[in-house]
């Protein structure tokens, strides 16, 4: 049975890889990085989806259904979504202000200089690290756990054959694999949902009916910390703004960001309805909970395949994004990166990422402090769009964010070192009162410093 999962995994890969080789760039490090004016809205929708669907799917949007309840899977779902909505408001702007952009970086330059440039680097870099080592050590879980193949060998597959495609044709080889990869996990997810569900079809048990379901309230805030914590999160993601510039033109990118949101909004909602049905059910969901997971014990044996090769779709989809982006970004800011440059460094961008995965360590808290930081800064960047904003108010609001995120652990725990602590999630669970904090704080004080208070007229002098 391992011989033909090893083989089943070694087949997706080479055909993503070959997929990914048969893209052409006309040459030079602006395509390479960009495909400028070239993809259609049924290209970037599909890419959208497969960009941001990677193995976390598997994991937190059940396991949210399954403690949380469907307010917070509606929230999860909710969020995911939102930032494609965003990239249909913001997108067209910057496009035009930028014709030759490559990054939203450039955009903040633009808008409010090089200091906060950095600073919305460094926050995209964080984030994007975060994510490419969190799909790793997840796909390597995930063959462990469905296969008891050792994930290091799928770790070190997937790492190698997205490098060899992307190091070759750039961002047009990820979009032409996402095309596939899209269209794949739509067909994989809908198999395996529909198997798992008819497995576990059945009466509750005892145990699980009596189980008290989570209060609204709960839900509500679980649901308001996720669309916070995405949506801030996901603007940071260079590899959706390259997208920006790669759209045929601006309806093309419209309607791209309309289908990914919507694509996403229906996977969040299927999966987080799998963990409702798991916790229904009353199956053991494990410890760390895996109620995706739990559904597959219950499942015929044949299901297992399909389910892994789900995975290594979804983890290949957005490591092929990430890498990328990285280099992307890297070009961007480094001003000095050539072809070769670009390519020598999407190789020793994964060296650390996959040492990293290796250790198969959680990097949830990470993750968490990430999203965290965009969340200090995603209301002074959106300012950028109105012509009132200042470098000024872009900065102090990205200060008051950080101070934001920190209080309320201040005011419940009364020092600042539990206010640090707090903001840090030391127990790596998403609590709202960081996220509303830095939220609250950075638009008040960002709005406050764009538009100030009206001056009083002057009194004539009289005659």
């Amino acid at each position: 049975m391992q011989t033909l999962t090893m083989a089943a995994i070694a087949a997706a890969l080479l055909i993503f890889v070959l997929l990914g080789l048969r893209a052409r760039h006309p040459g030079g490090l602006d395509d390479y990085l960009t495909a400028r004016n070239s993809q259609t809205g049924l290209t970037l929708g599909l890419s959208f989806l497969a960009s941001g669907m990677g193995a976390w799917i598997l994991f937190a949007p059940p396991e949210v259904g399954a403690f949380v309840g469907p307010v917070a899977v509606a929230g999860y779902a909710l969020g995911s979504a939102l930032p494609f909505a965003l990239l249909a408001w913001m997108g067209p702007t910057i496009r035009r202000r930028l014709a030759q952009g490559r990054s939203l970086t450039e955009f903040a330059a633009e808008r409010f200089g090089n200091g906060f440039r950095r600073w919305i680097g460094v926050l995209s870099l964080l984030y994007m690290l975060c994510f490419l080592a969190a799909e790793l050590t997840a796909v390597g879980a995930i063959t462990a756990l469905l296969s008891g193949i050792d994930g290091a060998f799928t770790i070190a597959a997937v790492a190698a054959a997205t490098l060899v495609y992307t190091m070759a044709g750039g961002l047009r080889a990820s979009l032409i694999t996402d095309r596939w990869q899209g269209g794949l996990l739509l067909v994989l997810l809908a198999l395996v949902a529909l198997a798992a569900l008819m497995a576990a079809a059945g009466d509750a048990t005892a145990e699980a009916a009596s189980a008290a379901p989570p209060s609204a309230a709960t839900g509500l805030t679980v649901a308001l910390t996720l669309v916070i914590a995405v949506t801030a999160a996901n603007l940071f993601h260079q590899g959706y703004w390259q997208r920006v510039w790669a759209a045929a033109d601006i309806p093309a990118l419209r309607r791209g960001a309309l289908l990914g949101g919507i694509a996403t909004m229906l996977v969040i909602g299927v999966l987080g309805g799998l963990g409702l049905v798991a916790a229904g059910r009353g199956l053991e969901l494990g410890n760390p909970p895996i109620p995706f997971f739990a559904l597959l014990a219950e499942a015929p044996a044949w299901l297992t395949l399909p389910a892994l090769v789900l995975g290594i779709t979804l983890v290949a989809s957005s490591v092929d994004t990430l890498q990328n982006a990285l280099v992307s970004l890297g070009a961007s800011e480094t001003g000095r990166l050539g072809l070769r440059g670009a390519r020598v460094l999407t190789a020793l961008l994964m060296l650390p990422v996959v040492l990293l995965a290796l250790q198969q360590v959680s990097v949830l808290r990470l993750f968490l402090i990430a999203d965290l930081l965009c969340a200090t800064a995603v209301v002074p960047l959106l300012s950028a769009l109105f012509h009132r904003a200042s470098t000024k108010a872009a900065v102090l609001g990205c200060l008051a964010g950080v101070v934001g995120a920190i209080i309320p652990g201040v005011v419940t725990g009364g020092s600042l070192a539990a206010g640090l602590l707090a903001a840090s999630f030391p127990a790596a669970t998403p609590t709202l009162a960081p996220f509303l904090g830095a939220l609250v704080a950075s638009s008040l004080v960002t709005a406050a410093v764009m538009v100030p208070l009206p001056v009083s007229r002057r009194r004539s002098a009289p005659d």
